[in-house]
């Protein structure tokens, strides 16, 4: 990792800096493996509300329930970990059971700082989980399936002699999409937190970059996503607005910029690269592998997948889009 630009993690609007930890990820239960994820900054700061009682300080997080024995941790240790460094209380219901973590304390600032270590603990493990949702535009238009119907006809007829080229590594046409943005929702509540964010966003700024009319789009040229167009895994079609405008361009990137202050989607870029995934390695094993799988297994392995790439020189002489 580079000291000078570290890995950062946004919780309720507010960055965090996550420093360097071994390349080899360990087992959740191995004892290690907590005492790294709590290697934050974790200053008190004015983030969160909390509330004072007659007994101190008091603040909740709500949290999915499959993230409970992450807080929890083996036999224990990392809630008592917290309890014991912050001065504070931690409450979390039982497995199964949706509800709020609730800290108390008799500082302020160790409620926070506890809110801010669970906050941060449960970003490292839904970081690690499998996608589960993602955000997209369909561009799957009649018009739209029959020119990509009619490219990968092309495509198979022209060039099926060139290295991996074959019929299982094409979308399926009912599938167009133009992407904004992967998801990890790991209960109903956030599944329903997510479809009022975007009502949010169709209110306070879709509605007046669009004019409240569909804006028309369409598929112009072809790209691959890597350097060299012999050793190709995914290729795409390029998308524009018809009128020449950046209205779309726009419109996904605030919210993109939406979930990704709410935590919701990892901030590795700011801005959305508009593109319609047309071949993808991935299909081979898996016609429905697009952007399902995330990082790390949910027990922190490292996933690598191996993928069968496809010569994509000839392909690209046809500008067929």
């Amino acid at each position: 990792m580079d000291v000078l630009r570290p890995q950062l993690i946004t919780i309720d609007g507010r960055n965090y800096r996550k420093n360097p930890i071994q390349e080899n990820y360990p087992h959740e239960d191995d004892e290690g493996f907590y005492q790294d994820s709590m290697e934050y900054s974790d200053e008190p700061c004015d983030a969160y509300e909390v509330e004072q009682t007659p007994q101190g300080f008091r603040t909740t997080v709500n949290a999915p329930s499959l993230l409970y024995k992450h807080i929890v941790g083996k036999r224990g240790d990392t809630k008592k970990k917290i309890e014991m460094e912050t001065k504070t209380s931690i409450s979390i219901p039982k497995p199964g059971q949706e509800g709020e973590i609730v800290i108390t304390g008799q500082h302020r600032n160790g409620v926070i700082s506890a809110r801010t270590r669970i906050d941060v603990l449960m970003d490292t493990f839904r970081r690690k989980q499998p996608f589960t949702h993602f955000l997209s535009f369909f561009l799957n238009e009649v018009e739209v399936q029959e020119r990509f119907v009619k490219f990968q006809e092309e495509v198979l007829e022209k060039c099926s002699m060139d290295r991996g080229v074959d019929s299982s590594i094409f979308q399926n046409p009912k599938k167009l999409h133009l992407t904004i943005g992967m998801l990890v929702l790991l209960s109903e509540q956030e599944i329903q937190q997510t479809c009022e964010i975007l009502q949010r966003c169709k209110e306070e700024f879709i509605n007046d970059i669009s004019g409240g009319k569909p804006l028309e789009a369409e598929m112009a040229g072809i790209e691959y996503m890597n350097d060299d167009p012999g050793m190709v895994d995914v290729l795409y079609a390029k998308v524009h607005m018809k009128d020449g405008s950046n209205r779309l361009q726009e419109l996904v990137d605030r919210v993109l910029e939406r979930f990704q202050a709410l935590g919701l989607i990892v901030k590795d870029w700011n801005s959305v690269k508009l593109h319609a995934t047309v071949m993808n390695t991935l299909f081979r094993k898996d016609p429905n592998a697009e952007g399902r799988y995330n990082l790390y297994t949910a027990d922190g392995k490292y996933i690598f997948k191996e993928r069968e790439s496809f010569d994509g020189r000839n392909i690209l002489k046809l500008k067929l889009f």
